[in-house]
């Protein structure tokens, strides 16, 4: 309901301005270090009323160990800590999730990642508390809300005592964060001391673990972990794009063993080596959530691929359903192979040769060969007729008859080429993709940027006693009669069909999950704007006027906004929120002591 009553407020409405880079490597390590982190509320949650497990709660929901039964196959043999809860679908879904297809031939140790659906009905103690951490995170690295992934360390040696013949365990850590790069890095710490001392050390990990910091967005974190010291920092949405806040080792770090410069990031060029001809192409395939499959080796190289399809339209988030390691096991294969209609939005990463023929009729697949070396250019490469793919055995491409929208970038071609043959560090080669693909994304989505933020309403339409004026509606001519002159050949020398590209991404899941995001914190910033408003007027002059009913009611309705700024994290003033709370304070005192009572719990002694 409204608050009655005439008020105007002045200029435009203004979105929060990005802050600028903070030099994490002045600050003093080996602990727990906040960097502004941007507007939002009063207070952070206290870190201290977490309860035991919570900290482990906040980084992994369990560790899981999958061995390999003659009997059974596949088993889930332990879960840490114990108290975890998995559904049995869950388990099965982990269990064959966790080892590579038999004919993958991954002796030895090998590493990867997969993404399941998690089972309903499930919440957690943490959700208030998460929801905080996630508020700052950028789109890609925000908590996964249906899915949980796994990361998996598995080991297969030979072993005459067995009767199979090899040892083969998988040591598994299942989470709600997609920082696959920490995770990987804490399992090469982990895995290889649990294969020599077994059950003990995992204790001990997990005891470690609960001892962290929460992976709070903005902080400098240094993390124990058996005896290792791993340096990090989790990136914030008001980092400038493209750049990352180097955690650089100070000479007190005399206790870090690891500095992580990344926690998510995956070796671009390496993964797209094997088809980096079609780059542009699939930056458009994923932009637009087609459907894709990428056929690989091993497990390794197809979780790789797929988080590289899925980060390259970065910072934009992939709204889609992605699964970096598939099997034939898995619970949706029916629902993701079936011939009765169209290919879901999806990315799928396999590695058994019965989806060559399982999956024909995708309208997109890209093979993979083998990455281990990117040392050599790949041969320049035809986009191939979908009809040539019949077996895993097809050479390396993109198969697909796909006609792209904007013109092949040439530039881009020669500049990795020219890197090759000069032999450029990988990390380099990496680095000029990335800024690459960002930019391309950063063209084509600042005129939609822009284009939303003229839906804002005006600051001074805001009234203090009146609801928080609407949003105007997303009209998709609108929008495309503002690219004629503020569109992306503003900011891309690209040629080819924009408008088209357009057209066909606001049909898309991406689309619609960039827009119900910025919908949301638009409709937000109203609302703390129309709450700061509120705090600005002279609440005890005004309920003067009202009978005491009126001033109950106009009580019960700043209570309500205060629980809805608390809730949804509203991005109000610091001490917006401590000054609401005066004046309902305020307003109540004045107010007979009968009523008083009811509306004012008095503090606790």
């Amino acid at each position: 309901m409204a608050l009655q009553g005439p008020e105007e407020l002045g200029e435009q409405v203004e979105e929060p301005e990005d802050l600028d880079d903070q030099d994490a490597s002045s600050i003093s390590p080996a602990e727990e270090i906040t960097l502004p982190a941007g507007p939002g509320g009063d207070e952070e949650p206290v870190e201290g009323l977490l309860l035991p497990w919570d900290r482990f709660s906040a980084w992994l929901h369990c560790i899981c160990v999958v061995g390999f039964d003659l009997e059974l196959g596949q088993a889930v043999e332990v879960i840490y800590p114990h108290h975890s809860k998995l559904s049995e679908k869950e388990k099965t879904s982990i269990c064959y999730l966790s080892f590579p297809d038999s004919n993958s031939g991954c002796l030895g140790d090998t590493q990867f990642c997969f993404r399941f659906r998690q089972g309903s009905n499930r919440k957690s103690s943490l959700g208030c508390f998460l929801d905080t951490t996630d508020r700052d995170a950028p789109p890609c690295l925000k908590r996964e809300q249906g899915h949980y992934y796994g990361y998996v360390y598995f080991r297969q040696v030979r072993d005459k005592s067995l009767k199979r013949g090899y040892f083969q365990k998988s040591l598994v850590l299942i989470s709600k964060l997609p920082y696959v790069t920490f995770f990987h890095s804490l399992l090469k710490i982990m895995a290889p001391e649990y294969f020599e001392k077994q059950e003990p050390c995992l204790e001990a990990a997990c005891n470690d673990i609960d001892r962290w910091p929460t992976p709070h967005p903005g902080r400098i974190l240094t993390l124990p972990i058996m005896g290792v010291v791993i340096k990090v920092r989790i990136p914030t949405c008001y980092d400038k794009p493209g750049t990352s806040q180097l955690v650089q080792s100070a000479q007190s770090d005399s206790l870090v063993s690891i500095v992580l410069p990344t926690i998510h990031e995956v070796d671009l060029f390496r993964c797209f080596h094997p088809v980096f001809f079609h780059i542009q192409m699939l930056w458009e395939l994923v932009l637009l959530g087609e459907a894709l499959v990428v056929m690989a080796p091993s497990p390794a190289e197809s979780s790789d691929t797929v988080l590289a399809l899925v980060s390259c339209i970065s910072p934009l988030r992939y709204c889609s359903d992605f699964r970096p390691y598939f099997t034939i096991h898995d619970s949706e294969f029916k629902e993701y192979t079936t011939r009765t209609q169209a290919p879901p939005s999806v990315i799928l990463g396999v590695t058994n040769p019965f989806f060559a023929k399982t999956l024909q009729h995708w309208p997109h697949i890209i093979r993979i060969g083998d990455m281990k070396q990117a040392g050599e250019m790949a041969k320049q490469m035809k986009v191939k007729k979908l009809k040539n793919l019949k077996t895993l055995d097809s050479k390396p491409g993109v198969y697909t008859a796909y006609k792209q929208y904007l013109n092949k970038d040439e530039e881009i071609i020669k500049q990795l080429q020219k890197g090759v043959q000069q032999k450029r560090p990988s990390a380099a080669q990496n680095a000029i993709l990335r800024r690459y693909f960002l930019e391309l994304t950063q063209s084509f989505i600042i005129p939609l940027e822009r284009y939303v933020a003229s839906l804002m309403p005006l600051q001074k339409s805001i009234s203090p006693w009146k609801s928080p004026p609407q949003l105007r509606p997303f009209l998709q001519q609108d929008f495309m009669k503002t690219l004629e002159k503020a569109g992306p050949q503003l900011t891309s020398r690209l040629k080819g069909d924009w408008i088209g590209l357009y057209r066909h991404f606001l049909k898309s899941p991406n689309f619609d999950g960039w827009f119900r995001n910025r919908r949301k914190e638009m409709t937000q910033k109203l609302e703390a704007l129309h709450l700061e408003a509120l705090c600005e007027e002279d609440l005890e002059k005004r309920v003067q006027k009202h009978t005491e009913v009126e001033t109950v009611d106009l009580v019960l309705k700043l209570k309500d906004k205060l629980s809805q700024a608390e809730r949804e994290q509203l991005p109000v003033r610091p001490g917006t929120l401590a000054k609401l709370r005066a004046h309902i304070e305020a307003v109540i005192l004045s107010l007979p002591d009968d009523l008083q009572g009811i509306l004012h719990k008095p503090a606790t002694p």
